[in-house]
């Protein structure tokens, strides 16, 4: 009688005879097997899926702050921990050096930042070591056992970032009680770990690259304002994050005359920047030339910029000012009005309607002249400034004429604060808030 066939199983031979020596039978039936093969396969993608999620919000992110944020509140999660930061200092010293702190407070950061770090030759258990119970680490800095006191935690794990190029930093996070991640969690938040030092090290190229080009446009704009007689200026200006192409530009003419003007070219980045400066540059060649009259120094900038930017439009106003006289003849370009802010007024110049330059095959548009009185104070702006508030437009050019209303009598006599004032009443985070793209000027003319 031939022998039953036995089914194959992959990578199992079932007409191996069992070994000479067999142990006895344990009890475990097969469907125990089975089920325990399941729990491992559900845990793994349990694991799996968790760690999927975790990066999907990390690569979801654009800002190198907006990532580390997420990178030590994920890691907190995957290591059982309710509080963590992540330390970032570049090993090329290059910058920039931050922290980012996850269920900890500016103050419990600024205490952790006076503990000493450990050297890269001997952590031991300083402040980015690991350790499973702080108070029983007999060469704890005495620093770090009173930190730890005061802020209430017991324990510290900790896992290094290091991208293709070097070291990053640190991940560090923090338990109320004596405690350690189990391996299945150290396994996870080591891969998680991986991927953002990845992730990071990429942002923080880009990161280095914007503050470049933001440089270099600070650095292209005027050096300083000039001296005019019967004149006090102020300016303020801050470049995107990308790079923009807004400028501004204060020019001492002949006869005591100032030219002043305001502008901004489509785009942003290096190529937007480029184009600002050869348009500020020709524009200060035709103002010295013909800077009575505003409306020749744009038509003449507009054909150049069909000739050589047939890329690009801009917007732009010109202002031929004769302090003595207290007059001021402007042309404008599609830009937005200039705001005169006195004791008895604040309203904004109604300039004629223009198309930007670069739009139209001819540009040609009527001036407006304008004359401030004693005291006065006309402010000259770019659009950035009413984008930023991230209203809609009409409602952006209400708040603006609220701010500039609302500027203190005591300060209606310095430029300086008159611009501190609208500034901090219309962007109340300041001009480096948020991951802004647009530029801002703001340029202030003060008339004696």
């Amino acid at each position: 009688m031939s022998a039953p066939n036995v089914p194959k199983v992959a990578g199992i031979d079932p007409l191996v005879p069992p070994p000479a020596q067999t142990s006895a039978p344990t009890g475990k039936t097969p469907a125990r097997t089975g089920a325990v093969i399941q729990d491992r396969l559900a845990g793994w993608v349990f694991d799996l899926t968790t760690l999927h999620e975790c990066t999907d919000r990390l690569v979801a992110t654009s800002a190198l702050d907006e990532a580390l944020h997420e990178a030590v509140r994920a890691g907190a999660a995957l290591v059982g921990a309710r509080r963590g930061l992540v330390a970032l200092e570049p090993a090329d010293g290059l910058g920039p050096d931050t922290t980012a702190g996850f269920g900890l407070t500016h103050a419990d950061l600024g205490h952790i930042e006076t503990v000493p770090s450990p050297s890269a030759d001997d952590p031991g258990p300083g402040l980015f070591g690991s350790s499973p119970d702080l108070f029983h680490e007999e060469d704890l800095d005495p620093l770090h056992r009173e930190v730890a006191v005061r802020l209430g935690y017991a324990a510290s794990y900790a896992l290094p970032l290091a991208g293709p190029s070097g070291r990053l930093g640190t991940l560090l996070w923090l338990y109320d009680e004596p405690a350690e991640p189990t391996e299945r969690q150290r396994r996870l938040v080591s891969l998680y770990a991986q991927y953002a030092a990845e992730h990071l090290a990429r942002l923080l190229e880009l990161e280095r690259a914007r503050a470049r080009v933001t440089a270099l446009t600070q650095e292209l704009q005027p050096s300083r304002l000039p001296r005019v007689f019967g004149v006090q200026m102020a300016v303020r200006h801050h470049a995107g994050r990308h790079g923009g192409g807004d400028w501004y530009d204060a020019l001492a003419l002949p006869e005591g005359a100032l030219g002043l003007t305001v502008g901004s070219v489509s785009g942003s980045g290096p190529g937007a920047t480029a184009a600002m400066v050869r348009m500020r540059a020709s524009l200060r060649a035709y103002a010295v030339m013909e800077g009575e009259d505003p409306v020749a120094v744009l038509s003449d900038l507009e054909l150049l910029m069909r000739l050589t930017e047939p890329a690009r439009s801009a917007t732009a106003l010109l202002a031929y000012c004769e302090p003595a006289k207290r007059t001021i003849v402007l042309a404008g370009a599609g830009h937005s009005p200039p705001l005169i802010v006195g004791e008895r007024r604040t309203e904004f110049v109604e300039t004629s309607l223009s198309a930007p330059l670069g739009m139209l095959s001819c540009w040609e548009a009527p001036s407006v002249e304008i004359r401030p009185e004693p005291g006065e104070t006309v402010l000259l702006y770019t659009d950035g400034l009413l984008q930023r508030t991230g209203e809609p437009m009409d409602r952006a050019f209400a708040r603006l004429h609220a701010a500039a209303t609302s500027v203190p009598r005591a300060f209606r006599e310095d430029p300086e604060a008159i611009a501190d004032h609208v500034l901090g009443t219309l962007l109340p985070g300041g001009l480096d808030e948020g991951d802004a793209t647009e530029d801002v000027v703001l340029l202030a003319a003060r008339f004696d």
